[in-house]
Parts: C-alpha cells; sequence; structure tokens
C-alpha cells in the first residue's frame, strides 16, 4: 500500500481488526521511510445485477435510489437511519443470493414493501401508494388488509416481457447459458 505522504510504496501493517459483523477489515500501517501511520480499510467488492425496469430498460443498481425511497417513506417517522440501512442491507444480500445478472424492479420494490412493514406501517402504506400505482380507493385498501408476500423463490422472478421465467436449481441459481454460475459451458475445438 502506497504512502500518502511520501508516497512510498512498501508500507508495512501494525495491526488488523474486523468490525463488528465482520465484513470490513481496518489496518493501520506505518511507512518505513516517514514513519508516518495510516488507516486502511478493505472489504468485498460486491457485484449487484442489473434492474429490469416495467419498460424492459436496463439500468444498473444504485444503492442510493433504494435508500431514497426507504427515507422518503420514513420521512416523520419513528425510524432510524441505522434501521434503513440494515434493511437496505438485507435488500441487497437477498438480491446477490438470487446468483442472477438481472433482476426485475418489481422484486425489488416487493423486498422493500416487506422490510417497510417490518419497521412502520405507516412508512409501508406510503410506499405502497406510490409504487403499487393503485387504480382506486378500494385497491389501496385491500392492500391494506394483507402483509406483503415475500417472493423469496428465484423461479417467481418473472419478467413480463419475456416467454418463460428464468430457469433456476435446487440452490436457486439460474441455469441459463448466459449465467455466471451456468454447468451449460460450451467449448469449440
Amino acid at each position: 500500500m502506497k504512502c500518502p505522504y511520501c508516497s512510498t510504496i512498501d508500507t508495512r501493517v501494525i495491526d488488523s481488526r474486523l468490525n463488528q459483523t465482520s465484513d470490513v477489515t481496518r489496518r493501520r500501517r506505518e511507512c518505513p521511510k516517514c514513519e508516518g501511520r495510516f488507516t486502511t480499510y478493505e472489504h468485498v467488492e460486491e457485484v449487484m445485477p442489473l434492474i429490469i425496469k416495467k419498460d424492459g430498460r436496463r439500468e444498473p443498481y444504485s444503492r442510493l435510489k433504494m435508500l431514497e425511497g426507504l427515507k422518503k417513506s420514513c420521512q416523520k417517522r419513528p425510524v432510524t437511519s441505522h434501521s434503513i440501512d440494515e434493511a437496505a442491507t438485507l435488500i441487497e444480500k437477498r438480491i446477490q443470493s438470487y446468483g442472477l445478472k438481472e433482476v426485475p424492479s418489481r422484486t425489488i420494490g416487493q423486498m422493500v414493501m416487506i422490510e417497510l412493514h417490518k419497521l412502520d406501517t405507516v412508512a409501508y402504506i406510503r410506499f405502497a401508494s406510490v409504487y403499487r400505482e393503485f387504480k382506486d380507493v378500494e385497491e389501496f385498501v385491500a392492500e391494506l388488509q394483507e402483509p406483503p408476500v415475500a417472493e423469496d423463490d428465484p423461479a417467481l422472478l418473472v419478467f413480463p416481457f419475456a416467454a418463460t421465467p428464468p430457469a433456476v436449481d435446487s440452490a436457486g441459481l439460474s441455469k441459463s447459458p448466459n449465467a455466471p454460475n451456468s454447468q451449460k459451458e460450451k467449448h469449440h475445438d
């Protein structure tokens, strides 16, 4: 690691510690040339799938966009920022567990509604009223009668513009030829 003070490349680690959730390593380093000390943080780079919008467009996943929706729904409600961040992290981990390259936005919206319902009913209603695009009051009241249903099974990831849902194996991983975990590799000699 390069020293931020004198740009020497050869620095040494003098202390390493994991954070409470064991997903970040904090390292104290020292430069042998200038004796400057500094801290670095190491974490796994997580690759999120593309999001398939209602009209079929694809766009990169944005944690910030999801957090803004969560925060707006929880505005002036007794929900802590920490709880909102935890909900966003839980949703991201669930998305990654599918092992897919693309996930429909409605699936993420459903996950957000489930987490908001756990955090605060009013926040859930706020989000659902915008997300679900209710046609009339009866639809809205019907939504309030039943909590959101989890769609944790990747086989339920229906793509409205595709003929069939993505095939998944018993581990919940995509079996399409383009999927990273696919066993169907073609070799051309």
